[in-house]
């Protein structure tokens, strides 16, 4: 087996022309989509001996919503005109397990969590990708757009942006073991979505312009609060404006996050601009959904929050450094200044909009990802000196 620092694919392939590092078996997640395609068909062009995996991680009678079915079939498609065998798993109980229950534990907090940076860590490039093992893979691929770069140390890796920054998917990447990242190829990491589609059309894939799939990998389409609603207990609040006057009333607090403007049911006011209103902070407390109709306004904005369980893949040599964030996937990089006293603090260059509780925060140095941290408590931009003034 070719050792992690040598092998030609970690930082992507451009396909064709690509010499084969070995002839231990790939491995490739497929999801049914035209970018687990392309990785497999990288794979196999590239001299691999390459076999398929299609995972399910949600099982619910709710065929209206779920896609697995038909995604499923789209993968077997796919593995017929390429030639190779494709395996089928559950991991549906892990799921509920690593997963869905933190992801209700959250909401039931008040945050807003990110379960897909969960999925990663605990599924795909956890109980998967011991699976995948199992079945004698030598490596294992996935269509994630990143790329791996060598690296001194045990592990031999570090995980870069992809090519495609609009499509760069390391910050759901970040949470994801270094020996992990270090037995993973991302074939697609070098190419921009245009590329992959045009090379799954040349190839015959039938996905080649396959929509890609959006929300939260176990909800997807099916409408958030009507999920939601089966799974928690919510009740009834005050929605109130800055200086506390109630303006209308919400279903739970677990249906809104900061920053958003859409489903706040409040409508034109007496003595209130005509302008929208937006969530600015939520009161657990009390209950209280708190609104402002600034899209910048103060209570909106944060120049530091705090973060924990911080997961290092480049360990800092110092208790500060400076460096950028991304406090949401696709933001642009946001200049800060991270600094351990007692846990990580994060100060930014400028204040940033609508900085979450129960989101990732995720570091970078140019390309290079860092790693990153579940926000824990922000502080409202401009806050007096020493306030402490953290929601």
């Amino acid at each position: 087996m070719v050792a992690p620092s040598s092998h030609p694919l970690l930082g992507g392939s451009r396909g064709a022309g690509v010499r084969p590092a070995c002839s231990d078996l790939v491995i490739v997640g497929m999801s049914g989509g035209v970018d687990s395609a392309v990785a497999a068909l990288l794979l196999k062009q590239s001299g691999h001996a390459v076999q398929g995996l299609f995972m399910s991680n949600w099982e619910e009678d709710d065929d209206l919503y779920c896609t697995a079915a038909a995604d499923f079939q789209d993968a077997r498609r796919v593995c017929d005109v390429l030639d190779i065998p494709l395996h089928r798993v559950s991991f549906a109980a892990q799921y509920r397990e690593r997963v869905f229950a933190h992801f209700l534990r959250e909401y039931a907090a008040g945050r807003t969590p990110n379960p897909d940076v969960l999925c990663n860590r605990e599924i795909k490039f956890g109980v998967c990708l011991e699976y995948m093992h199992r079945l004698g893979a030598g490596r294992v691929a996935t269509g994630h757009y990143a790329r791996l770069m060598p690296a001194a140390g045990a592990d031999g890796v570090r995980l870069l942006k992809a090519a495609d920054h609009a499509k760069d998917q390391s910050y759901f990447l970040h949470g994801v073991a270094p020996a992990a990242l270090a037995r993973t190829l991302f074939p697609l990491g070098d190419l921009h979505k245009h590329e992959v589609r045009a090379r799954a059309h040349a190839a015959g894939l039938e996905v080649f312009d396959k929509p890609d799939s959006t929300g939260i990998c176990f909800i997807g389409e099916r409408p958030f609060q009507e999920f939601l609603s089966r799974h928690l207990d919510t009740r009834a609040g005050p929605i109130e404006d800055e200086d506390g006057r109630v303006i209308g009333e919400h279903r739970g607090l677990a249906f809104f996050t900061l920053g958003q403007r859409s489903g706040l049911g409040i409508g034109g006011r007496a003595g209130a601009a005509e302008a929208p209103w937006y969530v600015a902070a939520k009161d657990p407390r009390r209950n209280a959904l708190i609104v402002v109709q600034d899209h910048e306004h103060p209570l909106l904005m944060s120049d530091s929050f705090l973060v924990d369980e911080m997961h290092w893949l480049v360990a800092p040599e110092t208790d500060e450094l400076e460096c950028a964030v991304k406090t949401r996937y696709r933001q642009n990089d946001l200049p800060c200044r991270l600094r351990l006293a007692g846990g990580w603090r994060v100060t930014l260059r400028e204040p940033a909009r609508a900085v979450t509780p129960g989101q990732y925060a995720v570091f970078y140095r140019g390309e290079l990802c860092l790693g990153g941290g579940v926000i824990a408590q922000r502080q409202q931009a401009h806050a007096a000196a020493g306030a402490g003034i953290f929601v």
